[in-house]
């Protein structure tokens, strides 16, 4: 089971910017994503927070049925080393996602926590990131 895990604000995904991050929301997301999933023969599983906490105690509850991790940290990209040491020890290989190219924003933001832990980075692909980064973690789990 692929962990799809969205971080803060991106419940807003549609509405908050929508000419950086677009306009359709994570429904549309969690819709494109489950039929990937289905081709791909995997099964996913959604999980968003606004609290670091629940979003560790999430990948702790599901590290031994998942088979990898397709994050998008939000905010939590940047800083949060607690979330970057609870996705190294459970011990998956993680992919992170970002709609906007995080490299090409403000400098707060070019620098990722979670970078040197993940297998890969998909970064400034819109929402296509997400469905990019699964097909590579199916492909990386597989292989």
């Amino acid at each position: 089971m692929i962990l799809v895990v969205n971080g803060p604000n991106l419940n807003l995904l549609g509405e908050r910017k929508p000419e950086i991050y677009g306009d359709k929301g994570l429904d549309y997301v969690e819709g494109q994503l489950t039929e990937l999933a289905r081709e791909l023969g995997v099964e996913v599983r959604f999980f968003q927070s606004n609290h670091e906490g629940k979003i560790i105690d999430f990948l702790h509850e599901y590290r031994e049925s998942g088979t990898g991790v397709l994050v998008n940290p939000g905010a939590l990209t940047h800083y949060s080393y607690s979330l970057r040491d609870a996705l190294e020890a459970i011990e998956l290989p993680v992919i992170e996602v970002h709609v906007s190219d995080i490299d090409e924003r403000e400098d707060f933001r070019s620098r990722s926590v979670i970078e040197p832990i993940a297998i890969d980075q998909v970064v400034g692909l819109g929402l296509e990131g997400y469905e990019l980064g699964l097909e590579e973690l199916v492909g990386q789990i597989r292989s």
